[in-house]
This record gives structure tokens, sequence and C-alpha cells, in this order.
């Protein structure tokens, strides 16, 4: 072997290694990237609301980030605040990033030798008397082997770089994920609350109408005892008193679902919720401000996450185009290995030979390939990213136009409820004095007791009325910055996943600088 090598058989390693990077650097110098780059698809958005002219709503400001803090209610701020840390759909959503940061790395990690390896071997050969290659041989004998292969593929179609590139998106497209899911929880636990506090007025409510009933039911039976009146006053009274009593239990029930459901928003057993909200000084409906800003709907763009998420989604299938497409197209690439070798038997020599200086040797030189026959599978695959891609743009368009519907209808619904609570007020507050006057007229004789047991179910449905206009106030304005793509921005410095579990992830597995270098995804593309 080693007398070969010195002949005139192959030309000398450095003659070599010329003609190599010759043979792919020329190919490199006229190559180019091929597949599309990525175009935003277009979408028709008016450039104000529709509901911009109403004095509840202005569009002279940016949106706030804090919306929540907005309704005045310590309690609030605090259960938003431990959801943050302690969500375990959240805290999910933030691995993803990892996830995606990983799988960044595997795809810059492409654009180098992709075959790196050290190799050792012991192979022990028996050859048959009859084999034609035992002649004048040992037909006993091991092989030993050592050394190390290489293979590099020239990145003459950018397929490793568009890779890099398409994992790049997908990362950004998790941060927006990431901040989409915060926005969403901040909204959820808002909501919840507000139900909670729903319940507890209209529980209230129901308790102190059954106060009122119970005059009314004294009454009757005061003036049924003297004779004034017949037993059928009575009946009615009790069958009034009754039912509004089977109420609260039905309402307690919605009240303690509606704490285990803030409970596991939290990431807690339920009940843990209840010795914070009944501490509370804030009792009642949460009240938002009188005037909301909504800014516009080119700042929805940029702040609502789901939709950043969309396009960087669609950004990543756009490479995976130009991935597929390099298939199409000879690949380049230079191979190498080198090593030492020794063959132990009989007559041929001993192991301890392997590293003696007549026992390299390597092997070196370029490689083309080109996928000549493929029966379409490769132009297929491209045919079947291309139409992924266009999923994901009619994706993106009607995310657009789904969240300018949500922000529409949130506002209309928010300046709607608020005009029909302040004439909601005017009924509930005719209705207290309706049942007054009813008790006045029946303690004199003046009407009978239908008139009473009308004013007072007329009181209790027009409070109950007033309560779940109250709560769409503010389910309604919740709503509306949820539609806006507010609160994600108030994560930026601060940690997306605990430290005890990025203890427990150290533990097992070795994640480098992954924690450390950065403890909050890096901003998304604000526009």
């Amino acid at each position: 072997m080693s007398r070969w090598c010195r002949g005139s058989a192959i030309p000398s390693l450095r003659s070599w290694l010329c003609r190599s990077a010759l043979f792919l650097l020329v190919p490199a110098a006229i190559g180019c990237a091929v597949g599309p780059e990525y175009v935003r698809p277009p979408v028709a958005l008016n450039s104000e609301w529709n509901q911009s002219n109403d004095s509840l709503v202005t569009t002279q400001a940016r949106a706030d980030s804090a919306w929540w803090k907005e309704l005045g209610d310590p309690t609030l701020d605090t259960l938003i605040a431990m959801s943050w840390n302690q969500n375990l759909p959240l805290q999910v959503t933030a691995l993803r990033i990892y996830e995606s940061r990983a799988q960044l790395g595997i795809a810059k990690g492409r654009q180098w030798p992709q075959i790196q390896a050290a190799f050792a071997n012991a192979t022990g050969v028996g050859l048959s008397e009859k084999a034609a290659n035992s002649f004048f041989l040992d037909r006993q004998y091991w092989d030993f082997q050592a050394g190390f292969d290489a293979a590099w593929e020239l990145d003459l179609w950018r397929k490793y770089g568009r890779g890099v590139s398409a994992e790049e998106a997908s990362l950004l497209a998790s941060v927006a994920d990431y901040d989409d899911a915060l926005v969403s929880i901040t909204a959820e636990v808002a909501r919840t609350y507000s139900v909670i506090r729903t319940y507890e007025a209209l529980i209230d409510q129901a308790r102190a109408n059954v106060v009122v009933q119970e005059d009314g039911q004294r009454i009757a039976r005061s003036r049924f005892r003297n004779g004034a009146t017949s037993e059928l006053d009575l009946s009615q009274a009790t069958t009034l008193l009754e039912s509004t009593r089977a109420s609260i239990p039905q309402l307690l029930i919605g009240l303690q679902q509606a704490e285990n459901a803030l409970s596991t928003l939290l990431g807690k057993p339920v009940g843990f919720v209840r010795p914070l909200i009944a501490t509370g000084a804030e009792r009642g409906i949460p009240a938002p401000p009188t005037q909301a800003v909504i800014s516009v709907p080119a700042e929805m763009l940029r702040r609502r996450p789901d939709i950043r998420s969309a396009e960087f989604t669609a950004m990543a299938q756009s490479e995976r185009i130009g991935i597929a497409r390099a298939d199409m197209y000879p690949s380049f690439s230079l191979f190498g290995t080198i090593g030492t070798q020794a063959t132990e038997g009989g007559r041929i020599g001993s192991a301890a030979d392997l590293f003696s200086p007549g026992s390299w040797f390597y092997a070196f030189g370029p490689r083309l390939v080109w996928p000549l026959f493929n029966y379409g599978r490769i132009q297929n695959n491209v045919r079947v990213q291309d139409a992924r891609l266009q999923q994901l743009l009619v994706d993106y368009q009607n995310k657009v136009l789904s969240a300018a519907q949500e922000v529409e209808d949130a506002v209309a619904g928010y300046t709607q409820s608020r005009d029909a609570v302040t004439f909601q007020q005017n009924a509930a507050t005719s209705a207290e004095r309706s049942v007054r006057l009813a008790f006045v007229q029946y303690r004199e004789g003046a009407t009978d007791f239908q008139r009473v047991l009308d004013a007072e179910r007329a009181l209790l449905q027009q409070q109950t009325s007033l309560t779940q206009l109250q709560s769409d106030v503010a389910t309604y304005w919740i709503a509306m910055y949820k539609a806006l793509g507010g609160g994600w921005e108030l994560r930026r410095g601060q940690p997306i996943v605990p430290q005890t579990m990025q203890e427990e992830m150290r533990n097992r597995t070795n994640w480098g600088d992954y924690f450390s270098k950065q403890s909050s995804p890096p901003p998304s593309n604000d526009r």
C-alpha cells in the first residue's frame, strides 16, 4: 500500500487538495439560492374602527399594555401576576421556545461537515479454502483500523442556509405563540375573576330580595290571620319567596365552579383562590374606565402575537420550499478518510504495526450527486411544500380579518352595553320604588297582593339584568383589549420558566447557557 501511494498513480496530497477546492469553488461561484422569497400577503383593513367616533373610545393614544390595571382592583393585579408565573399551559408554551432554540442549533450545525466521526475497529477474518482470493494468503487473520471520516456538502443552493432561516422564523413564531398565550391567560384570568364577582353580586341581590319577600310573606300572613284576605295571598308570597331561595344554591354552584377554574388557571388546586378573593377589600364587578383607548387597526397588526406567529410560520414554510427545490439540483461535497491499518495473522504482521510509519492510509476527493431518476418524488415534494405555504398565507389573511372582527365586536359590545347599563339602572331604581309603593298600598288595602308579587318579581328581574349588563361591560372591555393583543409586552426581561424548572432540566440534560444567556425570549418582529 505505502509503495503504491508513493508512486505516480496518485498525485501529491497538495495537488489533490487544490483540484478538489477548484472543483467545489467554481460551481459555488456561479450558483445561487433556489426557492421563493417570502412576500407578505395583502389584507384590506379599514383605517379606523367603526366605533371610532363614539365618545366612549379614543384612538388618539396607544392602547395601554397593562390594561387590567385600569380596573383599579389590586386583587386582580395579584391574580394576573401569579398566573404569569404559575399557569401550566403557559409554561408548556415557554418550553417550546427552548425546543425551537435547540432546533435552530441543529440547523446551524448542518452548515458544517455533516459527517465527522472517529472510528476504530478490529475484524476477525476467516477465508474459505475454495475462495479465489485465498491463494498464497493467510486464510485467518485480524484486521485493525483507526482513523477519522469527514464529509462536507457545499451549500451551493442554500439548502442548509434556508434551513437556518426556517428555524429562525420558527423560533420567532414560538416566541409569538408564548406572547399570545400571555395575552390569552391574562384575559382569561380577568374574565373569570369578573364572573366570580358577578356571581357574588347576584347572590347578594338574591339574598336581599329574600329579605324583601319575607316582609311580603309576613304581611300576607298577618292579613290572612286577621281575615283581611284569603290564603291565596299567603300561598303566592310563599311561592315567590321559596323560588328566590332556590336560585341561591344554583348561583353558589356557578360561583364555586368559577373559583375552581381560576385556581386551575393559577396552576393551583381548587380552593386556592377563595381566601385571596374573600380577603380582598374590593367587591363588586370590576368597573372599566369611562373611556377606552383602542389605537388604530394598523397598530393591532403589530401587537397581535397570533398574527405575528402566523406570518413567521409562513416565512419558515417559504424557506422550506427552497430546501425541497434544492434537491432537484446536483449536490457537491468533499469527503475524506484518514487513519491507520494493520493486519495480524501468520506471516502478515501484528497489531503493534497499527501506529507504525507505514500503516497510514487516506482517501479524499470531491463528489457530485444528481438524483436524475426520482420518478417525480422531488418535484411533488416541492408542490407539497408550496401548497402548505399557500395554506399558511390564506390562514394569515383570515387571522387578520378575524382579529379585526374581534376588535369591532368587542368595541360594539362595550359601547352598547355601557349605554344599556344607564337605562337599566333607571329601570332597577324604578322597580325598587314600585315595591315600596305596592307594600304601602297593600297594607292599606288599596290593592291586592298580585300587585306586590308583580313588583317583587320585576325588582328581582331588573336587578339581575342590571348586574348582567355590568358584567357584560367588563367582559367586553376585557375582550376588546385581548383582541387588540395587549399585555405581552410586560414579559420582556422576565424569566419565562420558573427557576425550579430550569434546575430540574439542568439536572436531567446539559442545557449549556440556554437559560443563563437570556432569561426572556428575544423580542418578536415588532413592525
